[in-house]
């Protein structure tokens, strides 16, 4: 199974920011901040960013790109 299948599975089309936080190992309130700050991490979620009244949600297989979470290493250690 892809990493984007996986999220797919898990979290659907959208993700909430409850899910992002989840994703990220963070608190909601501290990605809520991030986002609103100019961060990297904020770069590169905000595209992926779809506001549905006052709700914000982020199309989970752009936040796969934007995070490039399929070629990250699953125990987290480099190539070497």
């Amino acid at each position: 199974m892809t990493t984007e299948e996986y999220l797919l599975q898990r979290y659907g089309p959208l993700m909430s920011l409850v899910d992002i936080a989840t994703l990220l190992d963070r608190s909601p309130e501290g990605v809520r901040v991030a986002l609103y700050s100019d961060t990297d991490v904020s770069r590169k979620l905000k595209p992926t960013m779809l506001r549905v009244g006052r709700r914000v949600y982020f199309r989970t297989l752009q936040v796969n790109d934007a995070l490039a979470l399929e070629g990250a290493d699953a125990d987290g250690v480099g190539g070497q």
